[in-house]
């Protein structure tokens, strides 16, 4: 049976030195391969890039794939400027923004440095996610300011999924999302599977008709000797959270071969995931070109 699974990549954005070529190059690669969407993450300290510019280059390179931003930290910005970027970024792409995803964030740091209260971000996002909905139904945010553009080509926004994992975030989540973003570093089917089973089981207590859409995501890297890139690529991404559980991460995941990778693939559709985005571990186009190869032969 044909696969129902919609596949997207998730660019580089950790990596230095990268140029406007090498962006070109991947979104064309994107656009032109098997994928559904591309997505960038969002990370304040360290070589990284912006999100929404990265992404507002991509609406404007591309003309087939959604964009979807995983993920907003949603409480380190004002929630009607963000509003307002998706809204600017669906007319851009010409409504491929289908999704987005929300989530709080765990750096005290980059909270820090863009002058955002970590504290109280939980509640805090609760109220950005109506004040947001608010914006895109043309409501008045401020009395007597008038409406705050440029209006969604689609009534309330686009699906609004949270990039949550834990027992009381989904809880909390169910209240006002749409869906789900479920993580697994290595892609494997027990972990997606139960965070989907909490999920549904919150929005059947939130009294929700629909059931959460599935969204799933995993590291994976097919460039040359890319077990220790992939190892290295994931020690940097939670080196903040101590050596000893970068160290634990980093060893735990292993999709470096087509098989490898094909396999994760298998186990997140076995999962339920609806859609899946890959976040490849270098910038090296390989990881487009031998993901093209591993597609074909699924």
């Amino acid at each position: 049976m044909a696969s129902t699974m919609k596949i997207g990549v998730c660019l580089p954005y950790m990596k230095a030195g990268l140029t406007r070529e090498d962006y070109l190059a991947w979104f064309k690669a994107i656009d032109e391969g098997p994928f559904h969407a591309l997505s960038c993450g969002e990370r304040v300290h360290g070589p990284t890039y912006d999100m929404r510019v990265v992404l507002a280059a991509a609406a404007m390179a591309t003309t087939r794939v959604e964009i979807t931003p995983t993920l907003y930290v949603l409480p380190m910005h004002s929630a009607t400027r963000v509003a307002k970027e998706v809204a600017t970024l669906d007319i851009l792409s010409a409504g491929r923004v289908n999704s987005i995803a929300l989530g709080y964030g765990g750096r005290p740091k980059d909270y820090e440095a863009v002058g955002a209260r970590f504290e109280g971000r939980y509640g805090r996002m609760d109220r950005q996610v109506e004040e947001m909905r608010k914006v895109w139904r043309g409501e008045e945010i401020v009395a007597g300011g008038g409406v705050i553009g440029p209006a969604m080509p689609r009534p309330g926004g686009p699906r609004l999924l949270a990039g949550a994992m834990g027992p009381k975030s989904i809880e909390r989540c169910a209240q006002w999302a749409d869906g789900l973003y479920a993580w697994s570093g290595n892609g494997e089917k027990d972990e997606l599977g139960r965070t989907f089973a909490m999920a549904d089981a919150a929005w059947e207590r939130a009294g929700r008709a629909q059931t959460p859409y599935r969204m799933g995501g995993f590291w994976y890297t097919l460039a040359d000797n890319g077990q220790q890139k992939l190892y290295d690529y994931v020690y940097e991404y939670l080196a903040i959270a101590g050596a000893d559980i970068a160290t634990m991460m980093a060893q735990s995941v292993h999709r470096s071969s087509a098989d490898a990778v094909r396999e994760a693939l298998d186990n997140a559709e076995a999962a339920g995931c609806e859609e899946l985005f890959v976040v490849p571990a270098t910038a090296e186009l390989s990881e487009i070109d031998r993901l093209n190869e591993v597609l074909a032969r699924r």
